[in-house]
């Protein structure tokens, strides 16, 4: 697996926290730390995201910005705890990802596909400036669209299939089973 991200020395892959050999005698205490940090900002979230929505709409809710900073503040302290891990463990330790837990369970309507299909995401966090004008944040919508439409037509250029690909405001793109349901309805 590839981790893209910007590392501030190039030897920070040296060292006893990277190597083959078992790592022994780590004390764990800032790594508990971290995660006590991320946990109640986590709880934060839930306790404000309650309040906020028992005032505003969901559309609004997602734009409050007491919402907004804290989910920021969650991504920091998700960040710091990933820069702990693989500085002290060498882990590149995937804790960011989502997953309801039913990619094996079988579709018996959905096309079969290559056995080494994956799905990808790119997200983003906007918030709106005066340069934005009167242009709405859902007005993001447009030129993450566009964008995917040219990121898509990369992929195929670079010899891929790209079998679907969507865009979404505040939650993940859902693609097979869930398109079923939707039709269902």
């Amino acid at each position: 697996m590839s981790h893209d991200h910007d590392h501030e020395h190039d030897d920070e892959h040296e060292g006893a926290s990277h190597g083959p050999a078992p790592l022994t005698g780590v004390d764990a205490a800032d790594l508990h730390g971290a995660v006590d940090a991320l946990t109640a900002a986590l709880h934060s979230y839930v306790d404000t995201a309650v309040g906020v929505r028992a005032e505003f709409g969901s559309s609004e809710a997602d734009e409050d910005p007491r919402i907004l900073s804290l989910e920021a503040e969650i991504g920091s302290l998700n960040a710091g705890l990933y820069d702990l891990l693989h500085e002290r463990l060498g882990m590149h330790a995937d804790l960011t990802g989502m997953s309801w837990g039913d990619e094996d369970e079988g579709d018996e309507d959905s096309v079969d596909v290559e056995p080494d299909v994956e799905t990808f995401h790119v997200g983003f966090v906007v918030s709106r400036t005066a340069a934005a004008g009167d242009r709405t944040l859902d007005s993001v919508l447009d030129v993450v669209e566009a964008g995917g439409g040219d990121i898509a037509q990369a992929v195929v250029d670079s010899g891929f299939d790209v079998h679907e690909w969507g865009v979404s405001r505040g939650a993940p793109v859902l693609f097979e089973a869930d398109e079923d349901e939707e039709d269902d309805e």
